[in-house]
């Protein structure tokens, strides 16, 4: 690839720019020596002398570097001293061309693109354990770079914008993370950035560009078919433009927003549940919202987010009223809905509009001045109504935390949030789509566990699998048919006591056992998805791999762990 190339002709870059002016050096040098040889000298007794080549040549190098040890093998001549004062300036012009040129070469931007490059190639290609390529470095990959980070997890990233990239290097990461700012819409970039490397386990297109992403998407899809990607757009078109290259997980941030809505319109600890778990370890449990189930609901603003929230209402089955300034862009689209044209946060609109009797409101436009204007203008007029509101930019969190809005779209979280719970834990992924099926009272049963036994901040969420590698101390007592959960959740030291662990899930031939009781019989090769304390994690993991730890939380007897404690055991027996 030309990226390839580039990243490996440095050095030719060098000596292009470099051609004239060492020229220059040599022929100075050259031109002195040869005079030092011709010129004739004296020995301490009187008698003429020529220099050899080799005294000459050795002359004129600490000479010209400014070291100077003196005239050698003899007193120079006046005529030896008037060419050495000649070669002397001649040297120092020569150099200061050459340190000249080699200065402008390094604040040449050609040269430090090709040079950081270079860089980034090598430190990409000594990788050697799995990485994410993650392409675009805004607030929802430097999210995800800070979460990743945590969990140990590398990766690669690119971006179009210097500042970004420069800004790696600032940030507090455990390992170091290669960045190049380039195109990466250019199949050579994403080469060079370890798209064919066999490390890379997943490629995820996260910049705000739509058109970059779905280049990114075909890129991957067509150079490593096997590779999964995560694509980020807010673009109906482009997702089916994308899902013609393979299988890719397209992300929509606001189409994400309004399934939230519709789960958070029905069953309210569910949504609880989802957006704790996908915000990942350390997160503090969000408040339970109580959103209207029946009434009216005004949406301000007719673009991409607010054609989903309108079609997500009414599939809700939900009177749904639109404000926007333009007055025929909704007229078409949903015959179902009230429109009324103007600006939401003008008076007579909002009255039009039936602010006073409606029971939500939804600020969805593209600008946060205008979005708090509107929630401002709302509440003045009903107080009441359940607010939902866009957030543009992370500059302006601090205003939407003041504005107390009940529920908060900040799509770049969004997409951050989704993206871990795919890549973190696959198995938390398969949870998540399972849990809108449960119900609402099994999702606030869940979380009064999770909270009683982690916390109101998430703990480890972590899987593990019952094989012989995983779980090596499991393997006979999983043949004999009777391991049952509880049994393996005893802590290790006293197995009186129940570890501090949620077993979300056991995934067994692709079927979801939800939230298994402790009467649950394992079996090899499940996959089991668990929440818990990081020292309940640490204890499971001795139960897992040491046979006596096993046989203590099993049967209550100690067995001896050492080769010397067991013989010294049967001996006394």
């Amino acid at each position: 690839m030309a990226s390839a190339v580039q990243a490996s002709a440095t050095i030719f870059l060098i000596l292009r720019r470099m051609r004239v002016p060492l020229i220059i050096l040599i022929t100075i040098f050259a031109v002195s020596v040869l005079g030092l040889t011709l010129v004739p000298g004296r020995t301490a007794e009187g008698l003429a002398y020529r220099m050899s080549f080799f005294d000459a040549f050795y002359f004129m190098s600490y000479t010209a570097s400014t070291i100077g040890f003196g005239e050698l093998p003899y007193t120079f001549t006046d005529a030896q001293r008037l060419w050495v004062t000649a070669t002397i300036y001649l040297t120092v012009i020569g150099w200061a061309y050459a340190i000249g040129s080699l200065l402008a070469l390094v604040q040449d931007r050609a040269f430090r693109q090709a040079l950081a490059l270079q860089h980034f190639t090598r430190k990409v290609s000594r990788l050697r354990e799995p990485f994410l390529l993650i392409v675009g470095y805004g607030r929802t990959g430097e999210l995800l770079g800070r979460s990743f980070d945590a969990l140990g997890r590398r990766f690669v990233v690119i971006d179009s914008e210097s500042e970004r990239i420069d800004g790696l290097d600032l940030d507090p990461y455990h390992a170091d993370v290669p960045g190049l700012v380039a195109d990466a819409r250019d199949p050579g970039h994403l080469g060079v950035a370890g798209l064919g490397n066999p490390h890379c386990e997943a490629v995820l297109a996260l910049t705000n560009d739509d058109e970059a992403n779905l280049a990114v998407t075909m890129t991957a899809a067509l150079l490593r078919p096997d590779l999964p990607v995560i694509a980020r757009t807010v673009s109906t078109l482009i997702a089916e433009r994308m899902h013609a290259f393979g299988t890719p997980t397209v992300v929509n941030p606001f189409d994400r927003f309004g399934d939230h809505l519709r789960i958070a319109l029905r069953a309210p600890a569910t949504y609880q549940l989802i957006t704790w778990l996908e915000s990942g370890p350390g997160a503090e449990l969000p408040p339970r919202a109580r959103p209207p189930a029946e009434g009216r609901w005004v949406v301000c603003g007719y673009g991409r987010l607010g054609r989903e929230i309108v079609e997500d209402l009414q599939a809700e089955g939900l009177d749904v009223t639109i404000i926007d300034p333009v007055a025929d862009r909704p007229a078409a689209a949903e015959e179902e809905a009230t429109l009324v044209s103007g600006h939401g946060f003008e008076p007579a609109v909002l009255e039009g509009a039936g602010v006073a009797e409606a029971v939500g409101f939804v600020a969805g436009t593209d600008n946060d001045t205008s979005n708090l204007s509107l929630i401002a203008a709302a509440r003045r007029v009903n107080p009441a109504l359940f607010v939902a509101a866009r957030q543009n930019r992370p500059s302006s969190g601090p205003l939407f935390a003041v504005m107390d809005v009940d529920s908060l779209l900040v799509p770049t979280e969004v997409v951050a949030h989704e993206v871990f719970a795919q890549l973190s834990t696959p198995l938390l992924w398969r949870f998540l789509k399972e849990v809108p099926h449960r119900g609402d009272p099994w999702a606030a049963e869940l979380v009064d566990r999770m909270t009683e036994l982690c916390s109101r901040h998430l703990e480890s969420l972590w899987k593990i699998r019952l094989t012989h590698d995983e779980a090596p101390a499991l393997t006979t007592w999983l043949a004999g048919g009777d391991a049952r959960l509880g049994d393996l959740l005893r802590d290790p030291d006293v197995r009186e006591v129940r570890l501090d662990v949620v077993v979300l899930m056991i995934l067994r031939d692709d079927e979801c056992l939800m939230t298994p009781d402790d009467d649950t019989v394992l079996a090899t090769r499940d996959e089991l998805l668990l929440a818990g304390r990081p020292a309940a994690r640490r204890a499971l993991d001795t139960t897992l791999v040491v046979d006596g730890a096993l046989q203590y939380v099993v049967t209550g007897r100690h067995v001896p762990a050492s080769w010397i404690w067991r013989r010294l055991s049967r001996e006394q027996g």
